[in-house]
């Protein structure tokens, strides 16, 4: 389950923690509380900076500056808030400012204005002596081009930053050499950086930048340089120790799938400027303008959209619920089918309301004899790709279920098709297609009770 449909899905009641299990390495499983707050940032490059900014901000774009004094805006008035222990995408096309943007948070590049606040402490403020520390100690970076050191083997690669450190050489030959066993380069430990793939040479990067065991990890599009599959493998390798450390990602990226894929949340630049910030199925359920649209149009909303944003709501029936009271709250609703719960809320089956009918006729008292215990079901937080084919194989609903098997919603091929061709109504739910009793869009309460 990806982070952001399980997020979704805990939102409504369903879905998973991002935590994980132990990895065995220093710093696993623990919860990162370094909170990133960038306020007013801009950065202008050329000699008059200063005198441009005020131009800036004052509402100029960026071509009218760079038209009228020759200095380039990188960064415009960027305002962002980035969680602790979230892994953070900004994305844009190449001169959107995002690779500005990382190098301004651990100050690779000085902005010229505006505010980045860790834990209370501004970077922006600090000395030169202040700013390394806070590199040593708090925070890492991953680059595009790996910035391996060729002299020096894998093992020493990985256990740089921990020479930088001042630690002891056994501490930082262990701890590195737990690294490379997490990213999968045991057995690799004297090989030359020449002597490596790309894709291993950027899990030796990956590894070199956790090993200190920093709260915050800036990745500046790491994985553009790799091949499409490898690409792929670090993605998930990334998921995975994401998963397990819940460290502060963030991560910068031009391919939108590689956003969608990753992300907690998104930002998108262009011109130095935030167009929008959200989850991915926020980008794209509203985008937020012409811009964000055409950037969105041919994603594959399948793999970002969850079963939690596409059902229905449905009728809950417990399982006692008299056959009469069922069928009459059914033909009210006008709906086909409903879902049978126990106490628990938790999913017991599905009944259709021909059945319901003929226990009435038989006189049943309630609905256990009609009940179809075999109803698909699949978690709130599951991606429509992942749902496809028991959508297209099931002639029943299925049931979306979150924590402790609590019913949620329906799924039907109506309104997995509707979700997947963008359907929606401005209230955010799906506008049903026709008067299909199944596709009601007002959730029922339970009914109660009636005496036979």
């Amino acid at each position: 389950m990806s982070r952001h449909g399980a997020k979704r899905a805990a939102a409504a009641g369903g879905g998973t923690s991002r935590d994980g299990g132990s990895s065995g390495v220093r710093g696993a499983g623990r919860r990162a509380e370094s909170d990133i707050e960038v306020t007013g940032l801009y950065k202008i490059f050329g000699a008059r900076a200063k005198e441009v900014l005020a131009r800036a901000q004052s509402g100029v774009g960026k071509d009218e500056i760079l038209a009228e004094t020759g200095q380039t805006v990188g960064l415009h008035d960027v305002n962002l808030h980035i969680k602790g222990a979230e892994t953070f995408v900004v994305m844009g096309l190449s001169g959107s400012g995002k690779s500005t943007f990382v190098r301004c948070v651990n100050r690779l590049i000085e902005p010229t204005a505006g505010q980045v606040m860790i834990g209370g402490v501004d970077v922006v403020g600090l000395s030169a002596d202040e700013i390394k520390a806070l590199r040593r100690t708090r925070m890492s970076m991953v680059f595009q081009r790996f910035g391996l050191l060729p002299h020096r083997n894998v093992l020493r690669n990985v256990a740089y930053g921990l020479s930088v450190q001042g630690v002891s050489k056994e501490e930082r030959w262990e701890r590195a050499r737990q690294w490379i066993d997490v990213v999968g380069l045991k057995g690799y430990e004297q090989m030359r950086p020449s002597q490596l793939s790309g894709g291993m040479q950027q899990r030796v990067g990956l590894a070199r930048a956790l090993c200190t065991d920093p709260e915050i990890l800036l990745m500046d599009e790491p994985f553009s340089a790799l091949d499409p599959l490898i690409r792929r493998d670090m993605q998930d390798e990334l998921v995975r120790l994401q998963r397990e450390l819940n460290k502060t990602i963030v991560f910068i990226t031009h391919d939108l799938d590689e956003a969608l894929r990753l992300g907690d949340r998104i930002a998108i630049l262009k011109d130095g400027r935030v167009v929008q910030v959200g989850t991915p199925e926020d980008i794209i359920t509203a985008p937020a303008d012409e811009y964000i649209e055409d950037f969105v149009r041919d994603v594959n909303r399948s793999r970002v959209l969850s079963a939690g944003l596409a059902m229905d709501p449905v009728t809950a029936l417990p399982l006692d619920t008299h056959p009469r009271t069922a069928q009459e709250t059914l033909q009210q609703e006008r709906r086909r089918f409903g879902f049978v719960t126990d106490e628990d809320d938790q999913c017991r089956g599905l009944v259709l309301l021909d059945d319901i009918s003929a226990a009435v006729r038989r006189g049943d008292r309630d609905l256990a004899a009609v009940v179809r215990p075999d109803v698909p079901t699949v978690r709130a937080g599951q991606h429509l790709d992942e749902l496809l084919s028991i959508a297209a194989d099931s002639r029943l609903p299925i049931a979306v279920l979150g924590e402790r098997k609590r019913l949620l919603g329906a799924l039907t091929r109506r309104n997995t098709l509707a979700a997947l061709a963008g359907n929606w109504s401005e209230g955010g739910a799906m506008e049903s297609t026709d008067n299909d009793p199944g596709n009601g869009r007002q959730a029922s309460q339970k009914p109660e009770k009636r005496d036979a």
